[in-house]
């Protein structure tokens, strides 16, 4: 049986004490209120009408970490912290729960329909009114 031996290259400016390492504590996630960190950010992400892939390219990092935070399964240090909040246009407090329960079931527009309220801003005054009129249709027929 032949032993092999291993050798790694040095990266520069990188050490293996440098490297990120994951954390050895079991410490159950911490709950403010009802939602965990992981699951606020999604809604929120959800509500401004975001796709992780989208999220994750305005912050600079891959979908699958996105995926990672929301499902609770990476804890966000500070600076992922200041960066999704930068991204998402909210505090901090706001992703970690801290100012209450003020955004749970809250009715923001989403950047989707905002998008498509903007391109309906941009038609011509006779389009828009039959935009509107259409949509003033659809809305009281939901309402029945």
């Amino acid at each position: 049986m032949s032993s092999a031996i291993y050798t790694f290259e040095r990266t520069p400016g990188y050490d293996l004490a440098s490297m990120p390492r994951r954390s050895r504590l079991q410490l159950p996630p911490v709950l403010q209120g009802k939602e965990s960190v992981g699951a606020r950010l999604a809604r929120i992400r959800k509500e401004q009408g975001y796709t992780q892939v989208e999220l994750a390219e305005r912050i600079g990092i891959i979908q699958a970490l996105v995926s990672d935070y929301e499902r609770d399964k990476l804890r966000m240090n500070a600076e992922m912290l200041v960066r999704f909040a930068q991204a998402l246009n909210v505090s901090a407090d706001e992703i970690l729960g801290l100012n209450g329960e003020k955004r749970v079931g809250a009715k923001n527009p989403s950047l989707r329909i905002l998008r498509r309220l903007n391109k309906i801003a941009s038609l011509p005054a006779t389009k828009q009114k039959a935009f509107l009129q259409t949509i003033d249709a659809l809305l009281r027929v939901q309402e029945k």
